[in-house]
């Protein structure tokens, strides 16, 4: 029974069982294969360090044995044959000079004929040789033979009459001797000393690549400027023409290059480009040309002098343009006054490291630029100077309303600080008394000598984006005939000069919303500081100033703060240029008050005004044009602005057909057709009036 019993629970085995082995690690202690191992030590010794200095150390002087034994061969070959002489005519062809080419073909004739007489020389050489040695050999024993026969005489003994002749023969066996001790030496040495002297060449030369070199000798930024420098840079452009030109000519392109001179803090070298190559081309690549050269893009100027097919170069010292300049002569020179008239206004430094001075006489001044890059404190270092003479009078408006201009008051006679449309509101009507001062000064008498009068309007583009409209309906902004300030700076920029009526504007990120046309170009003397595209660098210094090299949309934002590009007659410019790059010297808002107050001391008191009272005189055009044309039911456009001319010179002289369309167009009575030919209607005109005084109560009730 009891066998038969099955227990509940069955009674562990006090032996273990054996755990099962872990694959992995059984995988893990099996060694990898050998091929593996093999690969993995071969990139480790192939990547390391001391490996690529063994291999950059091998290739590199291999190869200036390689480059030695190349320049040697190439010299040797140049000295043998004309070679030399036709890679200066082919170099000169290229460079389209025929004089030169002419004279190299005529030295290359002469040396022609030079080596001809040397080979005729060569065939008799033979001959002449045999001839000298058999009368060298007989004057040497007849005069060694006569010797010993004087000294036999002498010491009265005959063996001495061929004494002198086996001395002979014993130094010639002596002579032998060494040789054939040196002689084996000399083989075994030579060969390392002429493998020497080749490598000594090559190293010379720097005939290894670049990634050969030492750490130290690879980094070749700021490298000093050589001719071979220039050269290598303009070939590597990319410009075929010039590449296949530089292997033409024998000289490898040094006959493009002018003397390397130095040039403030950097230097300065003319290109003369070969036939087929623009100007152009090479201005379109600075950015790659400045990279060549191992400079950054602002480090590197190019400009057009006045020899034709020729380029300027202007390369800085590596990091000099980073460097601050000095203070102002404004600041240093406590003693120093202003003549408008005849003096130049201490302005900076141009890149040559000469002092730039700006005449501001009878000059319109526009300065532009992006915001935030010194534009006021460039132009109010102009105006802080002319305050130093005492005749000049300011009427200011800051249409940013900072305090940058804060220290003209109790100089100014008029100072508006401000954004707002009231603001631009009272600077127009400063530019309108500026127009109405103008006016009374032409109509003087001849020769009459007036103070000089400046107006300043800084942040003009609020000026001219203002959307404010007069009680007469003409907007304050905008580009149209109807515009106030618009059309008062035409006028002052008709005539104002003539009269020391001036005006300077400042205004930032141009466009022809904010900066019209007429303006731009009304200005004697324009100022950029760094813009975004080349678009705004025509608008800001014209056309021509860009053509010829002026580039301030390639400046560095924010780093190249107070630098400017002037188109200006009041600046020194290098012959064949349009324009010049100043670095100008800051002066902070605190120092400018120093320079103020020493102003205000020279001319005394001055009552600052904050406002202004519209100009007396103000015109109404439209009422103008229903005067011009009385009774007259349509009058000709043509004969509307003679009469317009006639009736008021100052304003309406200046007035064309589109003037007088903008005007009547946004009164509603714009010229039509009448038998083909454009008129202007009387009843129109007078229907328009009627509109707008009844829409005006305070006109109507007048």
């Amino acid at each position: 029974m009891t066998d038969n019993v099955v227990p509940l629970f069955k009674t562990p085995d006090p032996t273990p069982e054996p755990a099962p082995a872990v694959a992995s690690e059984s995988t893990a202690a099996r060694p990898a294969p050998s091929w593996k191992r093999f690969g993995r030590a071969l990139r480790m010794a192939v990547t390391d360090d001391r490996t690529k200095t063994a291999v950059r150390l091998v290739a590199r002087h291999g190869m200036y044995v390689a480059g030695g034994t190349r320049i040697v061969a190439r010299r040797t070959w140049d000295g043998r044959t004309g070679s030399r002489y036709e890679r200066m005519i082919r170099a000169a062809e290229a460079a389209g000079n025929w004089e030169e080419a002419k004279e190299w073909e005529d030295r290359l004739t002469r040396f022609r004929a030079a080596r001809h007489h040397r080979r005729m020389d060569l065939l008799k050489a033979p001959q002449d040789a045999v001839k000298s040695a058999l009368y060298g050999t007989g004057l040497t024993v007849g005069g060694l033979l006569a010797l010993g026969i004087v000294l036999a005489v002498a010491n009265k003994d005959l063996g001495d009459v061929v004494a002198p002749i086996s001395a002979a023969i014993e130094f010639i066996r002596w002579i032998v001797y060494i040789a054939t001790v040196v002689w084996g030496p000399l083989v075994t040495v030579g060969p390392w000393l002429a493998l020497l002297a080749l490598w000594q060449v090559g190293r010379q030369r720097q005939t290894a690549p670049a990634w050969a070199m030492p750490a130290g000798q690879r980094d070749d930024v700021g490298a000093p400027i050589t001719p071979s420098i220039v050269v290598t840079a303009l070939r590597d452009l990319g410009i075929a023409p010039l590449r296949n030109a530089i292997k033409e000519m024998g000289d490898s392109g040094a006959a493009m290059l002018g003397p390397i001179r130095i040039a403030g803090c950097g230097v300065e070298v003319d290109v003369t480009l070969p036939s087929g190559v623009s100007t152009a081309e090479v201005q379109g690549r600075r950015r790659k040309l400045a990279e060549n050269l191992a400079r950054h893009e602002h480090e590197v100027f190019i400009t057009l002098p006045t020899a034709a097919r020729t380029v300027r170069l202007w390369i800085a010292d590596s990091g000099a343009l980073d460097e601050p300049i000095g203070p102002s002569p404004l600041v240093t020179d406590e003693t120093m006054t202003a003549n408008y008239k005849t003096g130049k206004a201490p302005w900076g430094q141009d890149l040559r490291g000469d002092a730039a001075t700006l005449s501001l006489y009878q000059r319109m001044v526009l300065a532009t630029g992006l915001s935030n890059q010194g534009k006021t404190a460039a132009l109010r270092a102009l105006a802080l100077w002319a305050a130093l003479d005492r005749t000049v009078e300011f009427r200011i408006a800051d249409l940013k309303g900072v305090g940058d201009w804060g220290m003209f008051d109790g100089l100014a006679t008029t100072l508006i600080q401000g954004p707002t449309d009231e603001h631009v509101i009272e600077a127009t009507e400063m530019v309108e008394g500026l127009v109405a001062e103008m006016e009374r000064r032409i109509q003087a008498p001849p020769g009459t000598v007036f103070a000089p009068l400046i107006g300043i309007v800084d942040e003009a583009q609020v000026a001219f984006m203002c959307p404010a409209v007069g009680e007469d309906r003409r907007p304050y902004g905008g580009s149209k005939a109807t515009s106030r300030y618009f059309m008062a700076v035409r006028k002052i920029h008709n005539q104002g000069r003539a009269v020391d009526v001036l005006l300077w504007e400042g205004t930032q990120d141009p466009t022809d919303q904010n900066l019209p046309k007429l303006v731009r170009e009304g200005a004697h003397t324009r100022i950029s500081l760094v813009l975004g595209t080349e678009s705004q660098a025509r608008m800001a210094l014209g056309d021509k100033a860009v053509d010829g090299g002026a580039a301030p949309h390639l400046l560095r934002q924010g780093l190249d703060k107070g630098t400017v590009v002037v188109a200006s007659d009041g600046i020194k410019i290098p012959a064949g240029q349009a324009s010049i790059t100043v670095r100008t010297h800051f002066i902070d808002t605190d120092t400018a008050a120093l320079i103020a107050d020493r102003a205000k001391a020279l001319r005394g008191a001055v009552e600052t005004a904050t406002t202004t009272e519209p100009a007396a005189g103000a015109v109404d055009a439209l009422a103008d044009i229903a005067r011009v044309l009385g009774d007259d039911r349509r009058v000709l456009t043509q004969e509307v602005l003679r009469r317009l001319a006639q009736l008021n010179p100052g304003e309406y002289r200046e007035w064309t057909f589109a003037d007088l369309k903008q005007v009547l167009e946004a009164a509603g009575a714009e010229p039509r057709k009448s038998d083909g030919r454009m008129v202007v209607d009387r009843d129109r005109v007078a229907r328009a009036i009627a509109e707008r005084d009844q829409d005006d109560p305070e006109r109507l009730a007048e």
